[in-house]
C-alpha cells in the first residue's frame, strides 16, 4: 500500500523511517502532478515544498503549533497531510478544495493567505498573544522569499526583533522566485549563497598570509577580522539578520529531510525567534517545471501530467494579450513611458516590453506601495509610468495614490488586470475593490473598456494625461468581439437603441455585452431600452447625467463593488444636477464571495442577460416606470 494512503494526519509521519518518508516525498509529488495538472493550480511551488512540510510536520504540533504560509499557495501539501487529500479532485472548484488555507476547511489552517508579506505580522502578533496567554505555543512562519520582497515583512522582523522571547520560527523558502526569479537588493543578497563559494576560502588565504607576516602580523590580522564582517554581510545572509538581533539557522539543504528536521528542532527550542533559511527548488521532481525559466510552473491550467504541455488547444486571446502588445507599441513611439510592475512582469503583460527596452521596465518585487510611489518620482522626473497590477492587489497602494500621484497631479497609468469576479482563487483574488476605493481619489480618470479596440483607444488617451492618475481596468476572460456603437452622445458610445425606449442601461467594461444581450430580451417583453458606455467612467460625463435625466428608469452594470461603485458615483453626480430618475445599480455585492468559475459566480449575482432582463423588468413593473402591455411578465 502506498504510503501516502495511510497519513491522515500529521501524528502519521512520526513512525515513518527515513526510508519511508523519502518515499513518501515522492508519493506526494506524483499526487500533486496528477491532481493539479486535472484541476489547475500552483503546482511549482508546492512542488518545491514538499520535503519542508513533511519536516514542519514532524517536528511541530499542529494545530497546537500555528503553522502560517506566506503565500498561502504554498500550502497544498499542508492539506494532503492534514486530511485532505481526498478533496484534491475538486481543487479551486465551486464548493471545492481551495488553493489556499481555508479555516472552514480544517484546524491546521490558521491564516488564509493569499495576499504576500503578511505572515511575519499574524505569526509575531499570535506568539505575543501565546505569551501573554502562558500558553506553551511556537508558531512558525513559512514566508517565500519573494514575499521578503515587500516591506511589510521587514516591519514585522523589526518588531520582532525586540521579542527576545517569542516562540516564533520563521522559515525562509528561498527557491530564488516569486512568481518569477526573485528581484531586489535582498534577493541577491540571497542568492549570493547560491552563487559565491570564494568567501571561506578567500579569507582563510588572508588569515594564513597576513598572520605569517613579521612583527605586523598578529595586529594587522586583527584589524582585518573586522573586515571578515562586512564581507561577510556581502556574501551571506547571516550578518544581515544578526544585526537585527535574530538568531539564524542556515542555510541549509531544503530537500534533506535530516537537515531540516535537525535545523527546525533547534529553532524549536531557541527561547526566541529563530530564522532557519531552506534552499529549495521549485517545480522540483516535475522535469517541465524544473526547465520553465519563465515560472517553474507557478500556476497552471490543465496540463498533460507527463510532458507538462497545455491541454487547452488554441488558447483565445485574452486581454492581458491585448495590452501586452498595445503597451509594447505606445513605448515605441513614446519614449518617455516606462513601465513598472510588482513580481507580476509576465501575468499582466509587461514582458515584452521589458524584453525589447529592459532599461525602460522595473519589477521591483511584491512591493505595490513602493511600485506606486516610485512611479509618482519618475512621473515627477518627466516620464509616463504605467504601473501593472492585479486589480485586487491595488488595495494594499492606496494611500500612495491618493497622496503620492493624485495629491501631486502626477500623470501615471494604472493598468489593473483580473479586475472583477476571477473565480477559481476565491474571495482574495476577485478584483472588485478598486472602483469603490478609486471613486475616492480627487480628478482620477478610470476605464473599463468593452472591447480591445476601446482598450488601446483608452491606452492612448491614458498615456497623455499629465496631470493625474489613469486607470484601465480589465477582465481575465478571452476579449470579446468588437461592439461598435450605434452612435456617441458627446463621448458616450450608445450600444443599443429600441423603440421607445424610457429605460436607460449604463453598462461598463465587458459587461457591456450582456447588457445589449439582457435589452434585447427586455425589448422582447415590449419595454424599450437604451445601453450606453460612458466609455470614460470617471469622471462622470455630464452628457451622461443628461441621458439619465431624460429617463424613466436607469439601470447600472459594472463587474465591480456595487457600495461607491461606478453606479454609486454617478447617482452622486445625478443628485447633485438635480437629476432624480429611479436607479438601481447592479454588480457585486460587498462580500467575501468563495471561490467558483467567473460565470457561475456571475450567474449567482444575476449578471447575465437574462438575470439583468428579470431585474429590469421586475423593477418597471414595480416603480410603474412604465405601463405593462398585457402581454408583459417578470419572468424572462
Amino acid at each position: 500500500m502506498p504510503f501516502l494512503d495511510s497519513v491522515h494526519s500529521p501524528s502519521d509521519l512520526r513512525a515513518l523511517s527515513a526510508v519511508q518518508l523519502s518515499e513518501l516525498a515522492d508519493e506526494i509529488r506524483s499526487f500533486l502532478i496528477r491532481h493539479v495538472s486535472r484541476t489547475g493550480g500552483h503546482l511549482g511551488p508546492n512542488l518545491g515544498v514538499v520535503e519542508l512540510t513533511l519536516a514542519l510536520h514532524r517536528v511541530f504540533d499542529s494545530p497546537h503549533d500555528p503553522i502560517v504560509f506566506d503565500t498561502g499557495h504554498q500550502s497544498y501539501v499542508h492539506k494532503i497531510l492534514t486530511g485532505r487529500q481526498d478533496d484534491f479532485p475538486t481543487l479551486r472548484q465551486k464548493g471545492g478544495l481551495s488553493g489556499y488555507p481555508a479555516r472552514a476547511e480544517s484546524p491546521h489552517d490558521w491564516v488564509e493567505n493569499s495576499h504576500a508579506t503578511t505572515s511575519l505580522s499574524w505569526a509575531e502578533g499570535m506568539a505575543k498573544a501565546f505569551r501573554l496567554r502562558g500558553e506553551d505555543r511556537t508558531v512558525v512562519a513559512v514566508i517565500g522569499d519573494g514575499a521578503l520582497t515587500g516591506g511589510m515583512a521587514w516591519e514585522a522582523l523589526n518588531n520582532i526583533a525586540v521579542g527576545e522571547d517569542l516562540k516564533l520560527v520563521i522559515v525562509v523558502n528561498d527557491n530564488g522566485r516569486s512568481y518569477t526569479p526573485t528581484v531586489g537588493g535582498l534577493a541577491t543578497h540571497l542568492s549570493a549563497l547560491r552563487t559565491d563559494r570564494r568567501y571561506e576560502r578567500t579569507l582563510a588565504t588572508i588569515k594564513q598570509r597576513v598572520r605569517s607576516a613579521p612583527l605586523i602580523g598578529g595586529p594587522m590580522y586583527d584589524v582585518l577580522h573586522g573586515f571578515k564582517t562586512g564581507v561577510k554581510d556581502i556574501l551571506a545572509p547571516q550578518g544581515m539578520f544578526s544585526d537585527l538581533g535574530i538568531k539564524y539557522v542556515g542555510p541549509i539543504d531544503g530537500h534533506d529531510l535530516g537537515m531540516l528536521e535537525r535545523a527546525l528542532e533547534s529553532a524549536k527550542n531557541f527561547s526566541g525567534p529563530v530564522i532557519v533559511h531552506a534552499m529549495t527548488v521549485k517545480g522540483k521532481g516535475f522535469r517541465a517545471a524544473e526547465e520553465d525559466e519563465a515560472d517553474r510552473f507557478h500556476a497552471v491550467g490543465l496540463i498533460d501530467e507527463e510532458t507538462g504541455e497545455p491541454l487547452t488547444a488554441n488558447p483565445k486571446r485574452t486581454w492581458t494579450d491585448a495590452v501586452r502588445e498595445r503597451v509594447l507599441a505606445l513605448a515605441g513611439e513614446h519614449d518617455d513611458i516606462v513601465g513598472i510592475t510588482a513580481a507580476m512582469l509576465h501575468p499582466t503583460g509587461l514582458d515584452a516590453f521589458a524584453a525589447a527596452y529592459p532599461d525602460r521596465v522595473f519589477d521591483v518585487g511584491i512591493a505595490e506601495q513602493h511600485a506606486v510611489t516610485s512611479a509618482a518620482g519618475l512621473a515627477a522626473g518627466g516620464l509616463h509610468p504605467v504601473v501593472a497590477l492585479y486589480a485586487t492587489f491595488l488595495n494594499r497602494a492606496f494611500d500612495q495614490v491618493l497622496m503620492d500621484v493624485a495629491m501631486h497631479g502626477q500623470g501615471v497609468t494604472f493598468l489593473l488586470d483580473r479586475a472583477g469576479i476571477t473565480g477559481p482563487d476565491g474571495a482574495s483574488h476577485h478584483g472588485m475593490w478598486d472602483t469603490s476605493l478609486l471613486g475616492l481619489v480627487p480628478g482620477v480618470h478610470l476605464a473599463a473598456p468593452r472591447d480591445e479596440r476601446r482598450l488601446g483607444e483608452a491606452l492612448g488617451v491614458a498615456a497623455s494625461i499629465a496631470d493625474a492618475p489613469s486607470v484601465i481596468r480589465y477582465s481575465k476572460d478571452p476579449l470579446p468581439a468588437e461592439l461598435p456603437a450605434v452612435r456617441s452622445v458627446g463621448g458616450v458610445d450608445v450600444l443599443a437603441e429600441h423603440p421607445g425606449a424610457r429605460v436607460l442601461i449604463v453598462a461598463h467594461g465587458p459587461l457591456a455585452h450582456t447588457a445589449v444581450e439582457a435589452a434585447g430580451r427586455i425589448a422582447a417583453q415590449g419595454i424599450g431600452c437604451t445601453v450606453v458606455d460612458p466609455v470614460w467612467a470617471l469622471p462622470v460625463n455630464p452628457e451622461l447625467v443628461a441621458l439619465c435625466r431624460d429617463a424613466d428608469l436607469v439601470v447600472t452594470v459594472e463587474d465591480a463593488g456595487i457600495s461607491g461603485g461606478l453606479g454609486s458615483k454617478l447617482a452622486l453626480c445625478c443628485a447633485q444636477a438635480g437629476v432624480w430618475t429611479p436607479m438601481r445599480h447592479l454588480g457585486i455585492p460587498q462580500e467575501f464571495h468563495p471561490q467558483a468559475s467567473r460565470a457561475e459566480i456571475l450567474d449567482e449575482l444575476g449578471l447575465t442577460g437574462a438575470g439583468i432582463a428579470r431585474t429590469v423588468v421586475g423593477l418597471a413593473l414595480e416603480r410603474g416606470a412604465i405601463a405593462p402591455p398585457p402581454r408583459l411578465t417578470a419572468t424572462v
